[in-house]
């Protein structure tokens, strides 16, 4: 994988408050639509197209669902280091954090059950999950890391890293380990936090 230069970076993707607002209008718009104890009938529909399908076995799905847990957050950032980015390493390292933190605290201020707790029939795939539902923590961390190295990357990895994004996102759905709203939240929370990351 190759950067793009610092210069490059500072010149041309000036980081604003557009990405923040814009995370946080898909983290509010998505919690406004949970409702304890019930699931909307389009969002329990798209869920069980998800969930129920058998197109990728669960030994390939498991380690793309993984680029989105904590773990991926220091490597990550010691890729970037590697490779004399220190600046993104940086960046990388704070960003993927706190997504992971701020999505534990959202689980706390917005309570929702895991799928299996809200719908019959779930079908579970690898350890089922536990906490809170809303919102998927590796939708927001990988969220937070694709935003952060974004323009860093050149046009063949931007693409690349949103296609990895939207995986992860998927994944926790098809194992069951989420709603559509929660990673809808979760991406937008990860989009939100890479924001303030990228205006500092």
């Amino acid at each position: 994988m190759s950067f793009r230069s610092p210069l490059r970076v500072l010149r041309s993707d000036r980081p604003t408050v557009t990405l923040t607002a814009a995370g946080v209008s898909l983290l509010l718009l998505s919690a406004l639509a949970v409702a304890p104890g019930r699931v909307p009938d389009r969002e329990a529909a798209a869920f069980r197209v998800l969930n129920g399908t058998t197109v990728l076995p669960f030994v390939l799905v498991w380690p793309v669902m993984q680029l989105g847990n904590v773990v991926v957050v220091p490597v990550s950032a010691l890729t970037a280091a590697l490779f004399r980015r220190r600046r993104l390493a940086g960046e990388l390292l704070v960003s993927g954090t706190a997504a992971y933190l701020a999505a534990n605290e959202v689980k706390r201020l917005w309570p929702r059950n895991r799928p299996d707790g809200l719908l019959s029939g779930v079908v579970t795939r690898g350890a089922g999950a536990r906490g809170g539902g809303f919102v998927s923590g590796h939708a927001a961390t990988s969220t937070a890391l694709a935003a952060v190295a974004w323009p860093w990357l050149p046009p063949p990895g931007r693409s690349a890293v949103s296609m990895l994004v939207v995986a992860v996102c998927l994944t926790r759905a098809y194992v069951g380990a989420h709603l559509p709203l929660d990673v809808v939240g979760g991406a937008g929370l990860g989009l939100a936090v890479a924001g303030v990351v990228r205006g500092t």
